[in-house]
């Protein structure tokens, strides 16, 4: 057994989040956390809305409310959305707590006091129209290295250089397409250049450990080819107080929001112990150098997680080139671990094209699902999502995986299996003797715990879900060949009983392999063939109080103790089987039309 730190992607609070977002980061460290905790290890899942920066400012001005209104608002949506998929968080919290502030302005002192945080002079983009701040990610002009004309303040997503929004060629502001002005300002800077060597040394490690996605390991060696300070402040009044004399009152100078987002990972490990009484208990997760971390999000952020975030680590332990002016033993959380494994997903496009909330192209995830349940998007982004290559979303394909796929093959087993049952004997009936034919079906459903086991453990959730469905298309065949619909003689009733036994204990198995995939089917599943209760736990908002300031506001938190084990379970002779319900919904394929219209007319 291991400790793992399934590490998610906090998704940011300025609006709703549409199905490209959770195709990156929700439901691939769901697939992966819940098939972890089947396999029997100790799994710490964790996340919360990201809730700083500009772009909440923005969005704030814009509705006439604050930012801390805007955030709660949306913190909330975000989180009901995320149960209702069905997203199992140990903690899904915010960064707006007195936790999350107090564990960001310690890894920033820390990093501080031991040279990696320097103070520099920079060129800042400002916005002529309000006199704000602009984020480097919200700067868009021509690289001038590779002439990508959309490329980013803070980097090339073509060339994949680091950049300042000074760099660019004709920069202009994402917001409303302004040409920003630049003025000097003071920051502090990661020291990047001095832990560049500790980076390199851990990526050549985790390069040669072969677990990480090709273009992910690709895309993070080479940001070491130009490495740079980094400004890790900005010129915002909405954020957490930089914690230095001088600074700490000034109101318009807050820690830049990507330094203090990734830090999130920690502080809700930190929350977590605390809220469950145990405030060391993080630890187990973050000191232990046998603990693993899986990092789950989209391609556009591999930057922050594979070299920002490490560096923050390696600078607050004292592990770059000016050493450590401290003890990592004599500070508050120690030596704390690098991640295991970064696992980037590509992007998602929806009919062809970008997602874009502005333009009214988006699919937001409360309408999925209010609309067509978790079962279906969930099995199209585990079966057509960005995994490893960009991929597109169409109605087309959406329902079309969920009716001959979802409903026709895996929905189809299930139904006739358990009619079978209830119209024949009423319950599961006894095991006769085995034939070639039986045996086949069953070793080759047994041999999915290992093989699909392994491509979760790997992040390979395609091919889990692909020999899923083929194990799926065994059992259906073997349906056909046996034709238990034909044994219908008192001769043929103990052949009839066995086929039918061995169908159930199929289903039984599938239920099991199916569940990190499909957690809501499978609960379903479950009850149809006779059993009680949920199957696999499933996740719960809370309303909870700040731990530090008292002020409400909800969670993502569950009990998962009764998770079941990444294994057989005989099946039992003489449990009641009853009609069945459908366990997937078959579209009409109307539906296709239908949402492509509401999109134009949104």
């Amino acid at each position: 057994m291991s400790r793992v730190l399934s590490a998610v992607a906090w998704p940011y609070a300025n609006g709703p989040r549409h199905i490209g977002h959770v195709a990156g980061f929700g439901v691939p460290s769901d697939v992966f956390s819940r098939y972890m905790r089947m396999a029997g290890h100790d799994v710490l899942m964790v996340s919360g809305t990201d809730e700083h920066g500009t772009p909440i400012l923005v969005q704030a001005d814009k509705e006439g409310v604050s930012a801390r209104e805007l955030a709660d608002r949306f913190n909330r949506i975000i989180g009901e959305d995320l149960v209702g998929l069905g997203l199992a968080y140990d903690l899904f919290t915010r960064t707006t707590t007195g936790n999350h502030y107090a564990v960001a302005q310690e890894l920033f002192r820390g990093n501080h006091a031991n040279g990696y945080m320097i103070e520099q002079s920079q060129l800042v983009a400002i916005s002529p129209s309000t006199g704000r701040t602009l984020p480097d990610r919200y700067i868009e002009g021509t690289c001038p290295l590779c002439g990508y004309g959309e490329a980013r303040g803070d980097q090339c997503d073509n060339c994949g250089q680091q950049m300042d929004p000074v760099d660019l060629i004709n920069p202009r502001s994402k917001i409303d397409g302004e040409t920003p002005r630049f003025e000097e300002t003071t920051h502090f800077f990661l020291d990047l250049p001095a832990l560049a060597d500790a980076l390199g040394e851990w990526l050549d490690g985790r390069e040669a450990s072969g677990t990480w996605r090709p273009n992910v390991i690709k895309f993070s060696k080479n940001l070491l080819d130009d490495v740079r300070p980094r400004p890790m402040t900005r010129d915002i009044d909405w954020g957490i107080p930089v914690p230095l004399p001088g600074w700490e009152d000034n109101p318009s100078k807050k820690l830049y929001v990507w330094f203090d987002a990734v830090i999130g990972y920690l502080s809700a490990s930190i929350e977590w112990a605390r809220r469950i009484g145990e405030p060391e208990r993080w630890r187990d997760w973050w000191n232990d150098p046998a603990a693993l971390s899986y990092y789950f999000q989209g391609k556009d952020n591999i930057t922050f997680h594979a070299q920002i975030w490490p560096a923050e680590l390696l600078g607050y332990a004292g592990l770059g080139a000016r050493g450590g002016a401290q003890d990592p033993a004599d500070t508050a959380y120690g030596v704390l671990n690098l991640p295991t494994e970064v696992v980037a997903s590509e992007f998602m496009t929806m009919e062809g094209k970008q997602f874009s909330t502005s333009r009214g192209h988006v699919i937001y995830v409360r309408d999925v699902l209010e609309r067509y349940g978790p079962d279906p998007l969930r099995y199209f982004i585990c079966a057509a999502g960005p995994e490893n290559q960009d991929a597109d979303f169409t109605w087309a394909e959406f329902v079309q995986r969920n009716n001959s796929e979802l409903v026709a093959g895996w929905g189809n087993l299930v139904n006739r299996t358990a009619s079978m049952i209830t119209k024949r004997f009423g319950e599961i009936p006894d095991l006769g003797p085995l034939e070639p034919i039986d045996e086949e079906l069953l070793a080759a459903v047994h041999g999915g715990f290992v093989t699909i086991g392994a491509m979760i453990e790997r992040q390979r959730f395609k091919a889990g879900i692909s020999e899923f469905m083929r194990l799926v298309g065994l059992a259906n065949a073997y349906v056909s060949a046996t034709e238990p619909f034909k044994l219908k003689g008192d001769d043929q009733r103990e052949r009839l009983g066995t086929v039918l036994h061995v169908l159930a204990q199929v289903v039984s198995d599938l239920t099991t392999l199916s569940a990190p995939f499909l957690p809501h089917g499978a609960n379903r599943i479950h009850r149809i063939m006779g059993g009680e209760g949920d199957f696999v736990p499933m996740p719960e908002l809370r309303e909870v109080a700040d731990l530090d300031d008292g002020t409400a506001y909800p969670v993502i938190m569950g009990d998962y103790r009764a998770t079941p084990r990444w294994e057989s379970r005989p099946v039992v002779p003489g449990t009641p089987i009853g009609p069945p319900t459908p366990v997937f919904t078959k579209f009409d394929p109307s539906v296709v039309a239908d949402e492509v219209e509401r999109m134009r007319a949104e």
